[in-house]
């Protein structure tokens, strides 16, 4: 009698439990969530008297969810000044609640200002951290692992390894990897974050250690980040590069725009190397040292999920003595419009 009354209610646990399971993944919610971000533009290159219209970016982003604890993001850029690409494709499992693992193709966990996407750029033009230094997607794999999280603070750690070639590239068999890790804390309104990123595009592995401190109150954002960039073998000088910036916002009507706000940003690098070698096998400056001072303005108009950015900035460039400006890398006036749903 006694075992028959303990497998009965082993039987009723079990099912319990099941339908608690059923019930979660019911709860689930499994229609993909569509956002999109577009971005026109007319530049005018003030060094050579030319100007361009361009389709700065056309993105199309697909997540959503499967099971509780699994979730999945595509990004797709439609238009990148006239081309077309898969930026990201990955899926993650919640192993626990603190420890995750994702897998696919993905921005490395390297940099600060680099995550930062075309639906949420402060600037017309990216910083030369997150547009030469640390530009970097990859296939691979890794973990993060939130070891606190509250209103106060939180603490993420997040580390991975992926193939050394180009994203374009899945087919080739590779000797040497590329590997990444990242640490975030956030401290009520300030976050800080350091890293470090190990590459290998071509045969001269790179080095690259990274932090940065980020302030909002209010209405302010206050970012200031440096990374400097190590060649192997004394293939290239080591670069560096620093990026600072201030953004103001407040409520305005003018016409349809509800919201204004005001940039100002100082960046910089030394002479800088992809990892590409040339033909006789050495590495070259593929971009020169430079400084440059950018200030705008933008005018947004802000609707429940969409929002409309209307934006003109001014470059202003310092170069080295006698150093050849490439067209398009001097000063610069960029007016663009930004649709982000």
């Amino acid at each position: 009698m006694r075992i028959t009354i303990l497998k009965v209610f082993a039987a009723v646990a079990v099912s319990l439990m099941c339908a608690e399971t059923v019930s979660a993944e019911e709860n689930v919610d499994l229609v993909p969530k569509i956002h999109g971000a577009l971005r026109t533009r007319w530049e005018m290159d003030l060094e050579n008297d030319a100007s361009r219209f361009q389709v700065r970016n056309a993105r199309v982003t697909l997540d959503g969810k499967v099971a509780p604890t699994i979730d999945y993001f595509i990004q797709t850029d439609l238009c990148n000044a006239g081309k077309m690409q898969i930026l990201d494709a990955w899926g993650r499992i919640g192993i626990t609640d603190r420890l995750k693992f994702q897998a696919g193709q993905f921005r490395m966990p390297f940099g600060t200002d680099c995550f930062k996407a075309p639906a949420n750029y402060i600037f017309a033009n990216r910083s030369f951290i997150g547009k030469q230094m640390c530009n970097v997607r990859a296939v691979g794999a890794k973990l993060s692992y939130t070891a606190f999280s509250n209103d106060m603070n939180d603490l993420l750690i997040e580390g991975g390894a992926f193939n050394p070639t180009v994203i374009s590239d899945h087919n080739k068999w590779v000797k040497t990897l590329a590997y990444a890790a990242k640490i975030g804390y956030r401290i009520q309104n300030v976050k800080l974050a350091t890293g470090i990123q190990s590459i290998e595009p071509d045969s001269v592995r790179m080095n690259l250690l990274g932090g940065s401190v980020t302030w909002t109150c209010g209405r302010w954002l206050v970012e200031g980040e440096y990374m400097n960039k190590h060649y192997t073998h004394k293939a290239h000088k080591s670069a560096h590069a620093y990026n600072f910036y201030a953004d103001y916002r407040m409520p305005v009507k003018v016409g349809v725009f509800n919201q204004a706000s005001l940039q100002a940003r100082f960046d910089g690098m030394t002479a800088h190397s992809s990892g590409t070698r040339n033909a006789d096998g050495n590495l070259v400056t593929n971009h020169q040292a430079r400084n440059r001072v950018t200030v705008g303005g933008t005018l947004s108009y802000v609707y429940k999920a969409v929002h409309c950015d209307v934006r003109l900035d001014y470059e202003k460039y310092f170069y080295h003595s006698g150093v050849a400006i490439p067209e398009g890398d001097g000063d610069k006036i960029c007016a663009e419009m930004v649709i982000r749903f």
